[in-house]
């Protein structure tokens, strides 16, 4: 119990990864800057398979599992991967503003569980903003994170390489994103990732607090300035 509480505000931090999605669901998730698509002829070889629904729902859990196992364990890499996550998202969404793509979805056959899943999918997400996939992006970002952890070993390395392969197939399965959108998202991924696990996040801080305390001494400098203007003569050393 200890544990958990001292952890509970840094997994706090972790919602800004749905409020961030609000901007998403608030400004983009909609075809009002017109489409483009990215599907090749080997897009259109790529079979349905409606069973890998399955893993793709899987995704949300997986982040946020996988985020506060890192948490627990290692706060360096949940921080430095929280960030990258977040950085990937508004890049993401500056890429679909700016270049919005869309998908084509098959027609939907059939009254069986794992259809009604993708109905449930393809109903509450429009086929647009594809390029690069979210999904993806972030399942990468944990092959990333868990390959910097000190602590890997073979049996989480294998659970995370194999859930994030697993749905990153997944996007291609169900129709939710074209190769085109996968492989953007992989090279961005690892782009993101490298750059934030170089950053010295203790320099960082370190150089925001020398920062303040100069801050600071300048506020103090001026003060003194200000009541040695007021009273002259206490530089003049007149005594009354």
């Amino acid at each position: 119990m200890p544990n958990i509480i001292k952890n509970l505000k840094p997994l706090c931090l972790m919602l800004s990864i749905p409020i961030s999605n609000i901007i998403y669901c608030l400004l983009l998730n909609n075809a009002n800057r017109g489409t483009h698509s990215l599907v090749t002829d080997l897009d259109q070889s790529v079979p349905f398979l409606k069973i890998f629904i399955l893993p793709y729902l899987l995704w949300y859990f997986f982040i946020f599992g996988t985020l506060t196992y890192f948490c627990f364990k290692n706060k360096r890499i949940y921080y430095k991967t929280l960030i990258a996550i977040n950085l990937g998202l508004l890049i993401s969404y500056a890429i679909y503003f700016f270049f919005q793509t869309n998908v084509p979805r098959p027609d939907l056959v059939g009254n069986d569980f794992l259809t009604m899943l993708i109905a449930f999918v393809y109903n509450n997400d429009q086929p647009y903003n594809a390029f690069p996939s979210i999904h993806v992006l972030l399942s990468f970002l944990m092959i990333k994170a868990i390959n910097k952890y000190p602590g890997k070993n073979y049996y989480n390395v294998c659970t995370v390489y194999t859930i994030a392969i697993s749905i990153i197939l997944a996007t291609q399965f169900i129709k939710q994103h074209v190769i085109l959108d996968l492989l953007s998202s992989i090279v961005l991924g690892g782009l993101i990732f490298d750059l934030v696990y170089h950053i010295k996040l203790e320099r960082l801080g370190a150089a925001w607090l020398r920062g303040q305390y100069q801050w600071l001494n300048v506020r103090k400098r001026s003060a003194n300035d200000i009541d040695e203007l007021k009273n002259p003569s206490q530089q003049l050393g007149v005594r009354y």
